[in-house]
């Protein structure tokens, strides 16, 4: 039954997103047990700009797991550097069926930190 609720979530949110995002790319975060991923994805032409993860030596630098708050300060600091570098600075926050709290909630801070606008 969780499963249908969290996909309903999911919908829901992304139909929000596509009704106020103008044409403005898509920061989509995917947060499992050990690891958390961000990607840019422009949905007009359908092709990822830039995407970080946890599971990146360099992005994680000495942290045992991928799967707390540090992680994804880091994945979130990275992904805004990329996402600068791709020439991206203003996205709309695609969070799926993850409430905005702890490993998300890090990310996106981070994300603001590094100079993305949302």
């Amino acid at each position: 039954m969780s499963v249908k609720l969290n996909n309903r979530r999911k919908q829901s949110v992304r139909r929000r997103l596509r009704l106020v995002s103008g044409g403005k790319p898509r920061l989509s975060v995917f947060r499992s047990s050990k690891h958390i991923y961000a990607q840019v994805i422009d949905d007009a032409k359908g092709e990822t700009l830039c995407a970080a993860s946890s599971v990146e030596k360099e992005v994680r630098g000495g942290a045992k797991t991928g799967a707390n708050v540090a992680a994804a300060k880091a994945v979130g600091k990275s992904l805004a550097e990329r996402a600068k570098q791709a020439g991206v600075s203003i996205v709309v926050f695609d969070r799926g069926q993850y409430l905005y709290h702890g490993r998300i909630k890090a990310l996106a801070e981070a994300a603001r930190e590094g100079g993305l606008k949302f």
